[in-house]
């Protein structure tokens, strides 16, 4: 596999150890970075080790977001074959959309993938949210150091599931020591990193003022030093306080491991979280146990290896301390600390790394034989789950119960299928979504079933057949009739405001008719799954599937019909309410041109809709002029509101019977 990366922070030798753990995975890998570039305070100049290739590109701007590079040794690389191109910048940032520039003029066509860390869900001034949503609904993969980061980049408009890679260590530097001495009276306390007063040392230093047994040293600088300097002085601490400067590498490593405990005191402020805390995975790697603030990442990094205290409170930072420093606590939290410590060596976060990129070019989750997994998500009806089960009896099945009853359990049962009971009605993406994430369905092609569908073992046969065998397939589904014989469309155009104006003036037969495949029954491709992820449960019902094929569609997967197999499905019979099936059918279409045109692509369609629906008002009768009447009223006041409206008025039924 051939891969340019491109990352402004691989000027520091020890972070290109990423690097160097990539290309032990038979990867080719050209690595491009800032000559020179800040860090920590510092100016760093590229210094590549012995027998390393690195290119050093000059840069103009010094800030993260607002530099761009010397475009030349970038063009350069573009021109050659490429397979997977890795932009280590945030989406947002100058140079992202400075390399997605070049990378069009040289016609390279190589997916991407970007990385952020950004966990502060931020509205950037025009024109850096356009190029970020630009850039994140076009890329084939975001790499997040923290889970909110992950949820915001899919919000903002990535398509497919984010990887969460946290940022590695050389964990045989960052290794324990020999045996810890027990701690008798004085608790040595560590902090490393800046002097900045959203690190919180000032708390640090009133926490040490509360409690005498707590001894601090301090590895770092910054600006704010002589205002701490001057609180530890008249605090009275400066006996119990020791400045070690900044420290790195080997000597930084020795520091860990002089500790009791290390303190991460760090403050969220308006503009500021913590995205990861390195020092907090470089401690624990030691086995030295972390207190952490609760503020932003902290909380997933520090895991089971230390104890998290509210920001701002020196009490409960210092009552922490000290319990983390106490025996048989410090033990136990030190053993923890050693194994999630490990979860950060560079070795493993390659690893993961080079998946993702396997992930973009679609290649195979694994050889041998494919399994099928069966996911039927049903409310209510257990004579249609009965039924659809029936003949696939034998098969690996996941029953989520959205209606949560016994009867549903019992047929599951019957039919050898695992048994989920949600707890609530989430809807039909939701239900979809928790059966995805039993460990009996991941890396399986799953079959989606509803309770009103029937198809034969012999059938899915050829539909997995079929899936297979094309590398770009995400979906197939077959031809459905229901009870009377009667043809379903089953592929459709994805929808779009411009397909919307089209069908209004009657030409909805021009431009593409099948590009996605929907119904009640579709077999969807564990590698598509692994990339795309499940679905938006924000659709509760319809549409879910369309959104799932899109942002597949925008990952370069592809859906076909399978019309050599036509399978059984009723129709609505789980559900007696025409008007509550509408008004979720519109609910879901105003939801989904919303999330993929934004709210002025939402009013084309919507005004489409109004003008189509008073053109057959006007030209059709009876019933079919009445319902387009009806449908017309629908768009004018929003499908969502009608939907909201609907279902008050449910609840308020309800409430009183």
């Amino acid at each position: 596999m051939r891969v340019l990366r491109i990352s402004h922070s691989a000027v520091v030798s020890e972070w290109r150890a990423r690097d160097r753990s990539i290309r032990a995975h038979d990867v080719d890998l050209r690595l491009l970075s800032a000559k020179v570039w800040n860090e920590g305070g510092r100016d760093v100049t590229l210094s590549p080790e012995p027998g390393e290739e690195v290119i050093g590109v000059a840069t103009r701007g010094k800030h993260p977001a607002l530099f761009v590079y010397d475009p030349r040794p970038i063009w350069r690389e573009l021109r050659r074959p490429l397979d997977v191109i890795d932009i280590h910048e945030e989406p947002f940032a100058l140079a992202t959309a400075e390399v997605l520039l070049l990378r069009r003029l040289a016609r390279q066509s190589a997916p991407y993938v970007l990385y952020s860390a950004q966990n502060l869900d931020k509205r950037y001034a025009v024109p850096f949210r356009w190029l970020e949503r630009w850039a994140l609904r076009h890329a084939a993969a975001v790499q997040v150091c923290n889970a909110e980061a992950g949820r915001i980049v899919e919000r903002k408009g990535f398509p497919g599931r984010s990887t969460l890679l946290g940022l590695g260590i050389d964990t045989a530097q960052f290794a324990p020591g020999s045996d810890h001495p027990t701690t008798t009276g004085e608790i040595c306390v560590g902090y490393a990193g800046r002097f900045e007063s959203h690190k919180g040392v000032s708390v640090l230093l009133d926490a040490l003022a509360l409690e005498p047994r707590l001894h601090l040293q301090l590895a770092g600088a910054g600006p704010s030093e002589a205002r701490l300097r001057a609180q530890a002085a008249e605090l009275g601490l400066e006996p119990r306080v020791t400045w070690r400067g900044s420290l790195s590498g080997s000597a930084l490593a020795d520091f860990y491991r002089e500790l009791d405990v290390l303190a991460v005191p760090s403050l969220t402020t308006p503009n500021w979280i913590e995205q990861f805390g390195r020092v907090v995975v470089e401690a624990m790697a030691c086995g030295t146990p972390v207190v952490a603030s609760a503020s932003g990442a902290l909380p997933e990094v520090v895991g089971e290896g230390g104890l998290l205290v509210p920001e701002a409170q020196p009490r409960a930072l210092a009552d922490a301390l000290v319990r983390a420093a106490t025996e048989p606590e410090r033990s136990r939290l030190s053993a923890a600390a050693t194994a999630r410590g490990a979860d950060y060596d560079w070795q493993q976060i390659a690893a993961e790394q080079v998946d993702m990129y396997r992930r973009m070019v679609h290649e195979p989750l694994a050889t041998g034989e494919r399994r099928v997994h069966v996911v039927l998500v049903a409310y209510g009806a257990p004579e249609l789950v009965d039924r659809a089960l029936a003949p696939l009896t034998g098969l690996d099945i996941t029953v989520v119960d959205n209606s949560s009853r016994a009867d549903i359990a019992d047929v599951a049962a019957r039919h050898g299928a695992a048994y989920i009971d949600p707890g609530r009605n989430g809807g039909f993406g939701a239900g979809v979504n928790v059966a995805l994430g039993r460990p009996e369905v991941a890396g399986a092609d799953v079959l989606l079933l509803n309770p009103d569908a029937v198809i034969s073992p012999a059938e899915v046969h050829i539909l997995h057949t079929r899936l297979l065998a094309e590398p770009d397939l995400a979906s197939v589904a077959p031809a459905q009739h229901d009870a009377d014989g009667r043809p379903s469309r089953v592929a459709w155009p994805l929808p779009s405001p411009g397909r919307s104006v089209l069908e209004a003036v009657g030409l909805g037969r021009l431009g593409p008719q099948n590009t996605y495949v929907t119904g009640a029954i579709m077999l969807l491709r564990a590698e598509a799954l692994a990339q795309v992820g499940g679905f938006d449960q924000r659709f509760f019902l319809y549409a879910e599937e369309t959104d799932w094929a899109a942002r597949s569609a925008r990952l370069g997967w592809r859906h076909a019909l399978v019309p050599e197999v036509e399978a059984l499905h009723i129709g609505a019979a789980t559900s007696s309410n025409s008007d509550v099936r509408e008004a979720h059918f519109h609910a879901s279409q105003e939801i989904y041109h919303r999330k993929h045109f934004g709210a002025a692509g939402w009013q084309v369609v919507r005004w489409a809709q109004i003008a189509g629906a008073a053109a057959r008002s006007v030209v059709l009768s009876g019933e079919r002029g009445a319902h387009a009447r009806a449908r017309a009223r629908h768009y004018l006041q929003g499908p969502l509101a009608v939907r909201a409206a609907l279902v008050r008025t449910s609840d308020q039924s309800e409430s009183t019977t």
